[in-house]
């Protein structure tokens, strides 16, 4: 029931169901005699609107998460990658097959080229049902059939297709794994999702390895007008306030042991 209600929650809270809301409050306010009221939630939900369509605001929430971790160098040799889920296109991948990658597949671009490059890895995908959407086909089995399809021997892959979160990535990949001591598991996700990636993975007691993807902004956008692409300032900003707000759950909650993980 957890993962369901946090989805719902973000649902209701990202930045452009938040403007509507305050759109619409300042719509019925407005009939109500409470023109103070109304006028408030109207310049709220513009200055919102402008801030996250037409400026920086975004890149500048989301390079503190990418920044928290720096990819180090590659080890000689690794017994693991865990690879989180969320990189494929679950709806399009359930009708027409195949493994159609969404705007994190670099998740995925930089698991293959790991895999491929390290033949003694095991591949872990941690990649169960939509929470919002348990009709789909579970983005494990899609992503499985991309890594065999690249070359990567079926034996290798292990597949986590019951999480619905990143606690319960953690929490399930750390049974799956079966990590000994002294072995090397590298943990591939987007860069702005690593900071509470691993402070879950730490809860479960899994040492892993850091291992960012995906990058979002270059940070040196710096604090800027930003009228050239108003579809990407808005995704960008919804993904960092997301993370952000994750990470303030999740430590309120008591799930992760600190505010901002780190190294």
């Amino acid at each position: 029931m957890f993962p369901v209600l946090t989805r719902i929650f973000w649902l209701l809270v990202q930045p452009l169901s938040l403007i509507m809301l305050c759109l619409l409050l300042a719509f019925l306010l407005g009939f109500r005699a409470k023109r103070g009221w109304s006028r408030f939630f109207l310049v709220f939900g513009g200055l919102m609107l402008f801030a996250t369509t037409f400026t920086t605001l975004g890149y500048q929430l989301i390079t503190p998460l990418e920044n928290r971790f720096v990819r180090p160098a590659e080890p000689a040799v690794i017994d693991g990658i865990v690879v989180l889920g969320g990189a494929m296109d679950g709806e399009v991948n359930s009708v027409r097959g195949g493994f159609e990658l969404n705007r994190s597949g670099d998740r995925y671009v930089e698991t293959v080229r790991l895999a491929l490059a390290h033949p003694e890895a095991k591949i872990l995908v941690a990649a169960g049902p939509a929470a919002l959407a348990l009709d789909q086909e579970r983005e494990a089995l899609a992503a499985q059939r991309m890594l065999i399809s690249f070359g990567v021997a079926p034996e290798r892959i292990i597949l986590d297709e019951n999480s619905r979160n990143t606690e319960e990535n953690a929490q399930f990949a750390k049974e799956l794994a079966g990590v000994t001591t002294g072995q090397t598991w590298l943990l591939v996700t987007s860069a702005f999702h690593m900071p509470r990636s691993v402070g879950l993975f730490r809860m479960a007691d899994f040492p892993v390895i850091p291992w960012p993807a995906d990058y979002l902004a270059s940070g040196a956008e710096g604090w800027r007008i930003k009228p050239d692409q108003p579809p990407e300032n808005v995704a960008v900003a919804t993904i960092a306030l997301r993370e952000w707000t994750g990470l303030i759950g999740y430590r309120l909650t008591g799930k992760i042991a600190d505010w901002f993980p780190g190294p």
